[in-house]
């Protein structure tokens, strides 16, 4: 069964402020090449790996609201910019909106059964929450009305 995480985008404002910092200071190139790769450091490693590599995403939760998605790719071991030890998760460098949730602040990174997980908004016209400008998606998330 497919599991995601969800994890808090501390600092960034919106979906493209993610996109933005995650290609100035998250991605990297393997040394055997091949495409461009986008990580997040985190101090603990997940356990449940296989779970969440068979089609998991990593939610993020920007201002209090989950919004967003990127696609599981795999785990490293890495290093901080302090030399400490910590675990890269490797993500599809392609940021998917998803409906808003609300979700409350929580430390870390947590897991996401995926029938908790929302659902990705699509582009066109069947899809009237995908084309709202992204504060008022937020807003109404927040009010509980989508």
């Amino acid at each position: 069964m497919t599991l995601h995480l969800v994890k808090l985008c501390v600092g960034t404002t919106s979906i493209e402020d993610l996109a933005e910092w995650q290609a100035a200071n998250r991605q990297f190139k393997p040394k055997g090449g091949g495409p461009l790769r986008v990580f997040h450091t985190t101090f603990q490693r997940p356990k449940r790996e296989a779970e969440l590599i068979d089609g998991g995403s990593l939610y993020w939760v920007i201002k209090g609201i989950i919004q967003a998605r990127q696609r599981l790719l795999g785990f490293e071991d890495g290093h901080k910019k302090d030399g400490s030890a910590c675990c890269l998760i490797l993500l599809d460098p392609k940021i998917v909106p998803v409906r808003p949730v609300p979700r409350k602040a929580f430390q870390g990174w947590r897991y996401l059964a995926q029938d908790d997980a929302p659902a990705d908004l699509k582009s066109g016209p069947r899809d009237g929450v995908a084309l709202m400008p992204q504060h008022l998606r937020k807003e109404l998330a927040s009010l509980g009305l989508i």
